[in-house]
């Protein structure tokens, strides 16, 4: 889950927003736990992944 959909318990206001010091804590501890597809959404990394099975069933018939 991204942080851009959560709302503040606190002070009802979209973390990304970071309105008040939960909000920004909170902002920064997720912003440390991306990864390297943490930007993408489902349907790019779905689309990645019918490529790569794609490209495997390839290299295997040609093998």
């Amino acid at each position: 889950m991204t942080y851009d959909r959560l709302v503040c318990a606190n002070c009802a206001a979209p973390v990304s927003q970071g309105r008040c010091p939960v909000c920004r804590a909170n902002r920064e501890r997720l912003q440390q736990q991306e990864g390297p597809f943490a930007g993408l959404n489902p349907v790019t990394l779905i689309a990645l992944l019918v490529v790569l099975v794609g490209a495997l069933a390839l290299v295997a018939r040609t093998a």
